[in-house]
């Protein structure tokens, strides 16, 4: 039990700043690589196993028909990406960390190491993208999503799985003592301590859904729509990609 309690190399730990750039980058894969052995378990207990049934409704935001290619980008342990498979689509899933792909077990889709900033593929060679829980732990946000728009066909589509802040008073109260105070007891018993609690201090990084629209028009997509889920405690951000000329359109689910 020690060696789940553990301080750990989490980005801002104890109250620190939170880093940004290179270092945000290299804390954050160490952070990774050092809670990907109980990793999956800690999601599941963290969100009452409810996280397989948002990535389910990501998908589905995805609107692709199956048979076509998508990306899990910043997979972890490969949920999306094993998850895409089963449903028929050819996935493939890529992971700053290591540590977090050496954890992805049962995934046939190929899994790649690579900073989401600088992806390892051809223009147009992805007919989507989906990230779950990813966005606010990558250093360069606005350099991934150009890069999400290089290697996404004419109208294929993006769909972005990411925590959020409730509008509602009474729901954002109930929120905010989970996330800052169960969340972190719950890391500190399964994983690793200072992991769960830059988990709640992560949110800061992550931009409001009017200014990731921008960001994802900036980049290349149009269509951008943002819904709710759970209460407002959760988001999926969808957006397609702008047509190119010169390039077979995506399969959309009519």
């Amino acid at each position: 039990m020690r060696q789940a309690v553990r301080a750990g190399t989490a980005p801002g730990a104890l109250g620190a700043p939170l880093p940004t750039g290179k270092e945000k980058l290299e804390k954050v894969q160490q952070m990774f690589d050092e809670v990907a052995p109980r990793y999956e378990l800690v999601n599941t207990v963290m969100t009452f196993g409810m996280d397989r049934s948002w990535r389910r409704r990501t998908i589905n935001a995805l609107a692709l028909r199956p048979g076509a290619r998508v990306l899990d980008l910043a997979c972890g342990t490969g949920d999306l990406a094993r998850e895409l498979y089963e449903r028929g689509y050819q996935s493939v899933g890529l992971d700053l960390s290591e540590g977090m792909l050496r954890a992805a077990h049962d995934v046939a889709a190929p899994l790649l190491v690579s900073d989401a900033a600088a992806l390892p593929f051809a223009n147009s060679s992805f007919e989507g993208v989906v990230s779950g829980f990813a966005l606010r732990n990558i250093a360069e946000l606005q350099a991934s999503f150009d890069e999400c728009a290089r290697i996404t066909r004419s109208l294929g589509r993006v769909a972005l799985l990411e925590v959020d802040r409730p509008s509602n008073p009474l729901v954002r109260v109930g929120h905010d003592v989970w996330f800052k105070h169960g969340v972190p007891r719950i890391g500190a018993l399964l994983s690793v301590r200072e992991a769960y609690r830059y988990l709640p201090r992560s949110v800061e990084y992550l931009p409001p859904p009017p200014e990731l629209a921008v960001m994802l028009e900036k980049a290349g997509f149009t269509h951008i729509e943002h819904r709710s889920v759970m209460l407002g405690t959760v988001q999926i951000v969808t957006a397609t990609r702008l047509p190119r000329t010169s390039e077979p359109e995506a399969h959309l689910e009519s």
